[in-house]
């Protein structure tokens, strides 16, 4: 039965995701780039049964933040089994001591937070290392701090044009695919559009006139459960989702506090904005 209600309940959200993309895109200006936004259903601490069920729904585009949460789902048997055509994105921050084991996931589609120029060597060698078979290209994105925070991962935004020509110039195994941002959590649109997108938006002009690429060539990778409409709306090809679809995420090694010590635990808004500073999906 649980199976039954979680099939149920996965697929009415994800439909009703998928069905606000398309109508986000439809309000997107005509001036944009038209390449349809892709959805990236944010798994995070999900177990690999809910997976399955939105891939039976029709879904394929996957994302983690974690690298060895990746690698057990990724490589877990039901899934190898049932998601042939499964692609898996990394959107969570990569250090150099984790390419090698990121890089061997199965079904391994796009790296979507490469933060500097020797993360970008670290991953091209470790790439041709692991696939010298191959002629296979990996896709990724070049990740912008475009909030300036702190607590953020990413290039500052004047980094950018250097940072895409060393990748397009010196690291042959990868595709570059574009840029990406998190962005600041809880701007209210009432103050106008995003400025973080917008900033995005004004790095990805700067590439192309730069380096003579064409528009609809440079994705962008922004919006999240609270503002992936917004993003889209205003030119997003790629929006993070997971609470939205999967429901509110599960953390199975919080301590379930005593009567006396209740004071001493986080409350839930409490972790949630703890959660706020290294998530890179809402």
């Amino acid at each position: 039965m649980w199976k039954v209600g979680m099939s149920e309940e996965v697929g009415k959200a994800l439909h009703a995701v998928v069905d606000r993309v398309n109508q986000a895109a439809v309000r997107r200006p005509k001036t944009l780039p038209a390449v349809p936004p892709r959805l990236v259903a944010v798994s995070k601490t999900k177990p690999p049964d809910m997976v399955i069920e939105a891939y039976r729904k029709g879904h394929r585009n996957f994302g983690e933040n974690y690298v060895n949460e990746l690698v057990d789902k990724a490589s877990n048997p039901q899934i190898l089994e049932s998601c042939p055509e499964i692609e898996w994105h990394f959107i969570g921050h990569l250090q150099k001591n984790n390419v090698n084991k990121l890089l061997g996931v199965p079904n391994l589609f796009m790296v979507e937070t490469v933060d500097s120029a020797k993360l970008a060597d670290k991953v091209n060698s470790s790439w041709q290392r692991l696939r010298a078979a191959s002629t296979q290209t990996l896709k990724i994105m070049v990740q912008i701090n475009t909030s300036g925070e702190e607590s953020k991962h990413g290039l500052p935004p004047g980094e950018t044009v250097n940072t895409v020509k060393h990748i397009l110039s010196k690291c042959t195994a990868l595709h570059f695919s574009g840029l990406m941002t998190i962005g600041r959590y809880g701007y209210d649109l009432a103050d106008g559009p995003n400025p973080d997108f917008q900033a995005l938006l004004s790095r990805r002009q700067e590439v192309c006139a730069s380096l003579q690429l064409p528009l609809e060539d440079v994705e962008l990778s922004m919006g999240m459960s609270t503002d992936f409409e917004h993003a889209i709306e205003v030119g997003s090809t790629n929006v993070r989702v997971g609470s939205t679809i999967f429901g509110n995420r599960d953390y199975p090694n919080t301590p379930t506090p005593s009567p006396e010590k209740k004071s001493k635990v986080p409350t839930e808004e409490a972790a949630k904005k703890m959660e706020r500073l290294t998530v890179t999906e809402q």
